[in-house]
């Protein structure tokens, strides 16, 4: 074992003592930075592999039934996805306000951007719960109690499998949001307490890829599951 040179030695103890958020195990901010960048660039290739066999299985559905596709789509509401989709657009725009205000040194103003941004995500489940709602009340729930009889006879099955795809795909987005309202309401509370600035602000642009991952995944599914076929309603 080569043990470091006096010099080295000294250059990490003060590096450790430099900064609070240091871990033990790096030797500068930077790399713990690069660090955690390759990490959740990682999770977020997991994350594209997961949802594209999702995205995969509803394309090869809709080419198998493209007629039925398009008239189950009927069925969902277009102004309440659409409101979703600004929604999320605006608070993509708010976490990245976040993330500059504490590389700028403003972070009094860190905290009222991430609450904005809990705000938003919040507001989408909201609207994405009275969607839901809508679909229990007209009987679209896959299952025992789907109404078939709202679709022709050699319709309905399929019909029900674009209900089935809907539920999942936008049910798992919908799970990532409360994740990433959670990873939110953590950094909400550390900034409170100072930790982030223009020296330390890791783990808010590592969520912030996150946040900005999941609108992203949405952007996909607002236009495959209620825009495609919305001409012919």
């Amino acid at each position: 074992m080569v043990n470091p040179a006096p010099g080295q030695a000294s250059a990490g103890v003060a590096g450790h003592a430099a900064h609070p958020a240091l871990q033990h195990h790096f030797d500068t901010l930077e790399q713990q930075k690069e660090s955690s960048s390759l990490g959740m660039w990682m999770f977020l290739v997991t994350e594209v592999l997961f949802f594209g066999g999702l995205f995969a299985t509803y394309v090869l559905y809709r080419l198998r039934f493209p007629g039925v596709f398009a008239e189950a789509s009927h069925h969902l509401n277009v102004p309440m996805g659409a409101v979703n989709t600004a929604v999320l657009i605006c608070s993509s725009l708010t976490m990245a306000l976040a993330i500059y205000a504490a590389q700028v040194n403003k972070k009094k103003a860190i905290v009222p951007w991430l609450v904005a941004t809990i705000a938003l995500g919040a507001t989408f489940l909201v609207v994405k719960a009275f969607e839901y709602k809508e679909k229990f009340t007209h009987h679209l729930v896959p299952g025992p109690n789907f109404d078939l009889s709202q679709f022709t006879p050699d319709h309905a099955r399929p019909a029900e499998m674009f209900f089935s795809l809907y539920f999942v795909m936008t049910g798992v987005h919908a799970l990532h949001m409360i994740i990433g309202i959670g990873l939110l309401s953590w950094l909400v509370v550390q900034s409170r307490k100072g930790r982030y600035d223009s020296t330390y602000y890791n783990p808010l642009e590592m969520s912030g890829l996150y946040w900005h991952f999941v609108d992203i995944v949405w952007i996909f599914l607002f236009p495959l599951l209620y825009l495609l076929g919305y001409h012919a309603r």
